[in-house]
């Protein structure tokens, strides 16, 4: 019966994913089909997308280059290291299917990133257009074209696992309790988990160095020197400033939670292997169908969002996303009732407590969301604190946002761990009833599980995300195409709309990876054990090697952080030189007689870029790497094992110090823009004041940290518990 039922239900997860892939190219007819406006409008689009296209294919090109060296070097390794291979596969057999998975992740998070920008390309112009005549139609093309981008990440990770699981035998067993210690398919899948991070991690940092090089030039010589507006034609890094939307907002998120989605799923089904003995394969099958009937919510939540008359359009992004987590939480009660009840349970039995575990994910995601919007929006505290810090000009704004950015890391931290230690206890609770000797208790499980509702609302989260930089570059279409007043004030409802999401959805992007970093690092030790059952499970910081790799995580954190900063100034700086150059030999591009070299600004941040990720992007692999061979050695240790442990301890800290860092980044960013907003209202002088000024200042400052490092942190921790788990066997 419940092998049955699990082979149903994952028939059906797997339909689902298709299914939502036929939704997305529906989603995506409907965008290109709508009207793209006056051929001024059409010019400058078509410059938006041949910059973002062309970044993009050189960045891929160098990301796939990069790709082929590691998955050859993780081959060598699993060939060439002497490995303890538990009973059921060889190390041969291991060593291709980690680096198969690997390649398939790593093709999969490219796809759904160059697709998703693909449509966001095209769906600015086509907002821009609409915006002429309907506020309503201008709002429903920018997030259905969101939603090919955020439904399209979910689909294909769902759709990636599944068919890697399945190909390497997931649905054969064994799953009866005298063999099922030899069941190790999603051991052997971790590869793709790997592949989707590694991917994610160099389009988040490409794109986030890119886009905020070319804002921060814009914003500087632009705003600051020239005193022109924002979007205005005349400044030279106005094109790169709106491709930079979204080779980092479009296809550097939607890859970041293509591997949130990819990883969570595979550290959840490994969890659920110890306890086959309850669940049979039920509770691998679980995460599964928990997404896909998440995908099925947010597809509904999507096609239901219109304006009501005259209404403020994030009311009609909420209800959209009340009516997605609504049917998200049906749809998860219905997968725990179906998977997670144990055989001859009651059909109202203690098992139904997973379902309070998912009920605490999505909770906590709601807080996330809330916490986020007190930080950054300026009718709270925070950012008005920091508005009022600007009239005493740049170095009380930075001080005061700096103030505010290191507050905003103890209501998100305390949320967190009141979320791992209630689904905890509910995990515990639900198995109870059923617990067998030798079977340990469901309060891990619970953590997943909690992580899976999560989750549960990931695709319409990454339409509202996606929506940010489609309505931005929708202003400045409009804005350079020089149409009526009205249209632009439509234009900035939106934008102003779409800046929030952006804000939001960082927020829940750091919470959904903070609640799955405890997932990933209990589905770490979960690996370790089954390779080495001598492995006690436990971490002793109060030994040395354990001590220097936690020491070395925490460092990773901020030498990664100072790198990616770096790298923006560094490319900024020359965006700065070269506008500042174009104006001085070309004065009549001031009086609108001459047009600027929009090109020459592209290609500075796309060289800057691509060049600057590279490092930063391998440095965790390198740190994993050298801890756990160096740590494995005999001449450091004759303890067994000390190399995981050590590797385990760089995982713990780094993690909780890079939860931190980008909390830290993410809100003290979003503040010091936000407070540059609410000057630009009006208030303390408005635009073009010594308060503006200074604003300005802090929000470049804070551009880096909220769009390049803070979000790249997000991938980083994901990375870094993907990077363990795949060379997990090589270090014991």
């Amino acid at each position: 019966m419940g092998k049955a039922l699990a082979d149903g239900c994952f028939i059906l997860a797997m339909a689902v994913s298709v299914g939502s892939l036929v939704a997305v190219w529906m989603l995506g007819k409907w965008v290109l089909s709508q009207d793209r406006g006056t051929s001024r409008m059409q010019e400058i689009s078509d410059a938006i997308q041949q910059g973002a296209e062309a970044f993009l294919r050189r960045q891929y090109r160098t990301i796939m280059a990069i790709s082929i060296v590691i998955g050859v070097i993780l081959l060598l390794f699993y060939l060439l290291t002497k490995l303890e291979i538990p009973e059921g596969m060889s190390q041969k057999q291991l060593a291709w299917k980690i680096v198969i998975a690997f390649f398939f992740g790593a093709l999969c998070s490219g796809i759904a990133g160059y697709v998703g920008m693909y449509i966001s390309i095209r769906a600015n112009i086509r907002t821009a257009s609409a915006a002429r005549s309907d506020l309503n139609r201008a709002l429903q093309i920018a997030l259905r074209g969101g939603a090919v981008s955020g439904l399209l990440v979910v689909a294909m990770s769902l759709l990636g696992v599944g068919l890697i699981f399945f190909s390497y035998g997931g649905l054969s067993g064994p799953f009866d309790p005298a063999n099922y210690q030899k069941y190790v398919v999603p051991l052997q899948i971790v590869g793709f988990g790997f592949g989707a991070s590694f991917v994610a991690l160099f389009a988040q940092l490409g794109g986030g160095i890119y886009t905020k090089a070319a804002d921060v030039g814009a914003d500087l010589v632009g705003k600051v020197e020239a005193g022109i507006p924002e979007d205005d034609p005349r400044n030279p890094a106005v094109i790169a400033d709106l491709v930079g939307d979204n080779v980092g907002d479009c296809a550097g998120r939607g890859a970041d939670l293509f591997e949130s989605t990819a990883a969570e799923n595979i550290g959840a089904m490994i969890l659920g292997m110890a306890l086959i003995p309850i669940f049979g394969p039920k509770g691998i099958i679980f995460p599964l169908l928990a997404r896909a009937f998440g995908l099925i919510a947010s597809i509904i939540g999507v096609y239901s969002v219109c304006i009501k008359g005259d209404e403020d359009p994030m009311k009609a992004l909420n209800r959209g996303y009340g009516i997605t987590t609504i049917l998200a939480i049906l749809g998860f009660l219905i997968a725990v009732v179906l998977l997670l009840r144990p055989d001859g349970a009651p059909f109202l039995g203690s098992y139904l407590w997973f379902f309070g575990c998912g009920v605490v994910g999505i909770v906590t995601s709601y807080l996330y969301v809330w916490i986020t919007q007190y930080y950054t929006e300026y009718r709270y505290r925070p950012v008005l604190s920091i508005a009022d810090a600007c009239k005493t000009g740049p170095a009380t704004t930075i001080i005061t946002g700096f103030s505010v950015a290191l507050e905003c890391t103890a209501v998100p931290v305390i949320v967190i761990s009141a979320a791992i230690m209630l689904s905890y206890l509910l995990g515990k609770w639900g198995l109870a009833s059923y617990l067998l000797p030798g079977i340990p208790n469901g309060g891990l499980y619970g953590t997943a599980v909690a992580t899976m509702g999560m989750l549960a609302t990931c695709g319409y989260i990454l339409a509202m995300d996606t929506f940010g930089p489609i309505t931005d570059n929708a202003g400045g279409i409009v804005e350079m195409s020089e149409q009526p007043k009205e249209v632009r004030t439509r234009t900035d409802r939106l934008d102003s709309v779409g800046n929030t999401t952006k804000a939001l959805t960082k927020g829940y992007a750091i919470g959904s990876a903070a609640l799955a970093a405890f997932l990933l690092f209990s589905a770490y030790l979960d690996e370790v054990v089954k390779y080495a059952p001598t492995f006690s499970r436990k971490v002793d910081i109060g030994r040395v090697p354990v001590f220097i790799g936690g020491l070395l995580g925490a460092m990773l954190i901020f030498l990664f952080s100072a790198l990616a900063i770096r790298a923006v100034g560094k490319a900024a700086q020359k965006v700065i030189e070269a506008v500042r150059q174009q104006f001085r030999e070309h004065p009549g591009i001031m009086q609108g007689t001459e047009k600027p070299d929009y090109g020459k600004c592209v290609d500075i941040v796309t060289r800057g870029a691509l060049k600057a990720m590279i490092v930063p992007g391998i440095l965790p692999l390198i740190f994993v790497v050298v801890v756990g061979f160096a740590f494995k050695s005999q001449l450091v240790s004759k303890v067994p094992g000390t190399g995981a442990e050590a590797v385990a301890a760089l995982l713990m800290i780094g993690t909780i110090t890079g939860i931190l860092m980008a909390l830290v980044m993410n809100n003290g960013g979003g503040a010091w823009d936000n407070a540059k907003k609410y000057i630009e209202t009006g208030q303390l002088g408005g635009k073009g004041s010594d308060a503006h000024k200074a604003a300005v200042v802090g929000d470049t400052v804070g551009d880096p940290l909220k769009d390049t490092a803070g979000p790249s942190l997000h991938v980083l921790i994901k990375l870094l518990s993907t990077i363990t788990l795949v060379l997990a066997p090589l270090f014991l």
